[in-house]
């Protein structure tokens, strides 16, 4: 294949990576607008522990999918609003628990109800069928 080939068989707009990330893009400028007190991973920590109760930071961190460093700045942020505490383990002394404060409680009750909207905003153009393939299809990647 040569040069001239090559170009008109790749096409930047047909590429995955750059419709998720355009995807991607729409979604987060909504969640900005209708939750702009909390960022994407802050709103995921906090709706983990909300669901799970306390977590050590490592395991929470698994469970939301982030890489040690970016859970520890992401909880460091989430505890200068008061919205997590952590306190150490009962169990293990080098392990550190993190859980909701009671503001954090609240603000994250009221932030599920946001971040519902914001995924219903997302998929807006979507049928509820292909919204959950696309869910699905996701899952798969």
């Amino acid at each position: 294949m040569d040069q001239s080939e090559a170009k008109s068989a790749y096409k930047l707009e047909d590429q995955i990576g750059f419709r998720l990330r355009l995807a991607n893009q729409k979604h987060l400028e909504l969640f900005a607008e209708i939750m702009p007190d909390a960022t994407p991973t802050q709103f995921a920590i906090l709706a983990r522990l909300f669901e799970d109760g306390p977590l050590s930071q490592n395991h929470l961190g698994r469970r939301v999918g982030m890489d040690a460093a970016t859970t520890k700045g992401v909880v460091d942020r989430l505890r200068s609003k008061g919205w997590v505490k952590s306190t150490a383990s009962k169990t293990d002394l080098r392990r550190l628990e993190i859980s909701l404060t009671p503001e954090g409680k609240g603000f994250t009750k009221d932030a599920i109800d946001r971040a519902q909207v914001v995924s219903e905003q997302t998929t807006k153009n979507l049928s509820t069928r292909e919204t959950e393939r696309l869910l699905a299809l996701l899952d798969k990647l």
